[in-house]
């Protein structure tokens, strides 16, 4: 428990050599701070001894508050009421990880698994719904555990860092090291927890009851930090890259290099895009020759905006080794250590610390045994893995957007317009509520396509969902764009300068176009979604 202090102790800290605020009943020492205070000693030596809390909310965000308060706190006031016990566990009925027989007439019903605590603000459509004892057939007290781990993790070592590292556009390769030591990168490859390759794990959820919902969990509370680089650059390269080593790499070659990267001592991208294929994979030109030998693939060729790129060890590269279109088309695995390999990175609107690259590949011997999957046939690998590419993104955009509200929701209660709050002003509240609606409409579509690709089969999972998949790809990077815009406008020009109370939704909005274009454009993915709807459902004997 902190140290009690009296209103009237802090008073007599009111010199600028012995200088103590009041933010929020907790009591800060900024009598060594003061040089570093952006705004400068004055505005800081104007409160000395006295609740600055209005002050303060007026200029900053709560990212702040949590950056300097352990080191800058003292104590609490007097008259703060000790935090509350916490409520004991409800016992829970897990749901059966298996669909279960229809109960016959004289069978009684099984006991229905109870809500899980509320967890968080509270704040409606903040979180998901599940966080706030509403029922879902989906979640556990595993997933519980983990969002109380990760989002600990995530409030105390990342949020009060994120805007400096994204000026900086460089994420701290020791937050790297620490995804792979807290076990996280081996729990987001699509798969069951790869126990063989890893000896690391996740502290509150064995290895053997980590499920896609897990995965999906640690991505969205990844994605509360609101910076889309600061998701790419612990997990974008990773999560795309890896899936198909992984899946389809030759034993020998996933046992080599998969448990540095699994414990974030390497890192892997997957370069496929190129400056002039995109969305069309099929008619990329970077080139993979055999040698005469037959020991070797040569590559030339380049590759554009590939995450990660620029510090990448291993790249999980398309290229071409046969003909045109897809059939010609081959993944390999190459090695940065071979040589020939030359990395430069690229400035874009958004994302500034995912590490965006562009790549040129001149004469690199790849040897044969990185070929991942068949000669000629990588399309289909890269087919496979744009389901979880896709579903990445999804989640990524829908906590942004939750992200945009919650901030938006806050700031709605305490900025004041024409003698009342914006959350009093019904056109406010109308903004909020078109974010909400869209945000939980996306999302809970988003928990249907989670649990259909635990129960189907990969093969059935590529056939049936990827249509779906992409459909709400498209969905939830429309919601992601018009979520930060609205939310722009709620906060008016505090959104259009960097950092301070809007800096979320100003990197946000930065990072828009970032989600919308890679992993399939929304025009792209719309067209898809219906010419897959109706190839897999003729199959499935559709009358029209």
């Amino acid at each position: 428990m902190s140290k009690r202090i009296s209103a009237a102790d802090v008073a007599s800290h009111n010199k600028a050599d012995n200088l103590w605020i009041i933010v929020d009943q907790d009591v800060y020492d900024l009598t060594k701070f003061q040089d570093e205070h952006p705004g400068g000693k004055k505005i800081l030596q104007r409160v000395a001894g006295k609740d600055a809390s209005k002050q303060f909310w007026k200029y900053h965000n709560e990212g702040i508050l949590k950056k300097y308060q352990k080191q800058l706190q003292v104590g609490s006031l007097d008259s703060k009421a000790a935090p509350a016990a916490p409520a004991p566990k409800k016992e829970v009925v897990k749901p059966s990880p298996k669909p279960t027989a229809v109960a016959k007439p004289t069978e009684k019903p099984k006991e229905e698994a109870e809500a899980l605590e509320p967890y968080g603000d509270l704040i409606p459509y903040a979180d998901p719904s599940w966080y706030q004892s509403y029922h879902s057939p989906y979640f556990n007290e595993t997933h519980a555990a983990l969002r109380a781990e990760v989002r600990q993790w995530v409030e105390e070592e990342i949020m009060p860092n994120v805007t400096e590292w994204d000026e900086a556009k460089k994420v701290p390769d020791s937050i790297y090291k620490q995804m792979g030591e807290r076990g996280y990168l081996a729990g987001l490859l699509g798969v069951h927890y790869p126990k063989h390759l890893t000896d690391k794990r996740v502290a509150s959820v064995p290895p053997e009851k980590w499920d896609l919902f897990h995965e999906m969990l640690l991505t969205d509370e990844l994605s509360r930090a609101g910076s889309g680089g600061l998701v790419w650059n612990l997990i974008g390269g990773f999560g795309i890259g890896a899936p198909p080593l992984v899946k389809f790499g030759k034993k020998e070659l996933v046992k080599r290099i998969m448990p540095d990267i699994l414990n974030g001592n390497k890192r892997i991208c997957l370069a496929i895009t190129e400056p002039d294929a995109g969305s069309d994979v099929a008619n990329l030109t970077c080139e993979a020759k055999l040698s005469e030998d037959g020991k070797h693939y040569i590559v030339n060729g380049e590759k554009k905006w590939i995450t990660n790129g620029v510090w990448a060890d291993y790249f999980t590269t398309a290229v071409r080794t046969g003909g045109p279109g897809m059939n010609g088309v081959s993944l390999l695995l190459i090695e940065r250590s071979a040589g020939g390999v030359s990395t430069r990175k690229m400035d874009c609107q958004g994302v500034w610390s995912s590490g965006t690259t562009y790549i040129t590949f001149e004469d690199v011997k790849v040897p044969v045994e990185n070929l991942i999957g068949k000669e000629n046939q990588g399309f289909k690998v890269i087919m496979t893995n744009f389901n979880h590419e896709r579903i990445g993104i999804i989640i990524q955009c829908l906590r942004f957007s939750r992200v945009c509200y919650e901030e938006s929701m806050k700031y709605a209660h305490k900025r004041k317009t024409f003698g009342k709050r914006l959350i009093d002003h019904p056109v406010i509240r109308l903004k909020l509520a078109h974010m909400a609606r869209q945000i939980e409409a996306s999302y809970n579509w988003l928990e249907n396509l989670i649990y259909q690709c635990e129960r189907m089969s990969e093969f059935e999972a590529m056939m049936k969902l990827g249509g779906a998949i992409a459909s709400l790809k498209a969905q939830s990077t429309v919601t992601f764009e018009f979520c930060a815009r609205e939310a722009s406008q709620i906060f008016g020009g505090l959104s259009y300068s960097r950092g301070g109370q809007g800096a979320k939704v100003e990197r946000l909005y930065r990072d828009v176009r970032a989600y919308a274009i890679p992993g399939g454009s929304e025009e792209i993915m719309l067209d898809l979604s219906i010419r897959q709807a109706l190839r897999v459902h003729k199959v499935l004997g559709m009358k029209l």
